[in-house]
């Protein structure tokens, strides 16, 4: 039997970074979603069936995976916000052009600090992070995630005027402009700058007891290279 012709332009080979249990409790979670001991997913973002490869870092050579990786997921405990392996691990991305998004995780946990996270990321040399989500509360009061790439409702008081806010600061990111964009247009723009290693994605794990990813593996899909789009020369095409 022969083995199945996958289009290169709809894999993603992608590479956990981080500390070592927010990565390991990831990578299982990502295990038991493809039901097998590896993690390849197949999984439809936009009417489009991709194949998602996903491996945790090596923890004898990080910066050699780094460096071969065409895409990288950041795992940040929102309790500890940025640590030494991190920083080492986003700078060693931006030293080899990698592409990554970061995911916040740990946001009902006492302590949390999404934005102390986004800060923390913002001090590392290379990329801009950009929220396209965010936390409804934190802590014993984290009760959900919105998506900032959607338009939102304006409304007096509440979360709707802070996520109106911080969608306009998104598209203004993108764009330069303070026009409106379509959904469509606005992931167009976030995966050319995530490409161009100008950007970082922030995302938030869904809320407790919530073991939804696929907000996360679309983003991976969306924003993050095939292997068709990354001009490394380590790179090479898995077929």
């Amino acid at each position: 039997m022969g083995t199945e012709a996958v289009e290169p332009l709809a894999i993603r080979n992608v590479i956990l970074i981080g500390d070592e249990d927010g990565v390991a409790g990831l990578a299982h979670r990502l295990r038991r979603l493809s039901g097998s001991p590896g993690t390849s997913i197949r999984w439809v973002t936009d009417r489009v069936e991709h194949t998602l490869r996903v491996a945790e870092v090596s923890s004898r050579s990080p910066e050699r995976s780094i460096r071969v990786a065409e895409g990288v997921i950041a795992v940040v405990d929102a309790t500890v916000g940025s640590t030494p392996r991190l920083e080492a691990m986003l700078r060693a991305a931006d030293d080899y052009q990698v592409a990554r998004l970061c995911l916040v995780t740990g946001l009902d946990r006492p302590g949390a600090d999404f934005d102390g996270c986004v800060r923390a990321i913002a001090d590392i040399r290379g990329a801009v992070p950009l929220p396209v989500h965010l936390p409804l509360g934190v802590g014993a009061g984290f009760r959900g995630v919105l998506d900032l790439v959607q338009p939102v409702a304006e409304n007096p008081g509440g979360p709707g005027r802070i996520a109106a806010q911080r969608h306009r600061e998104l598209v203004h990111t993108v764009s330069g402009q303070a026009r409106a964009m379509s959904p469509g247009r606005l992931r167009h723009g976030i995966a050319r700058l995530t490409r161009l290693g100008e950007v970082v994605p922030i995302l938030c794990c869904a809320a407790p007891g919530v073991d939804d990813l696929a907000p996360l593996l679309d983003a991976v899909v969306r924003y993050l290279p095939s292997p068709m789009e990354v001009c490394q020369p380590e790179h090479a095409l898995d077929q």
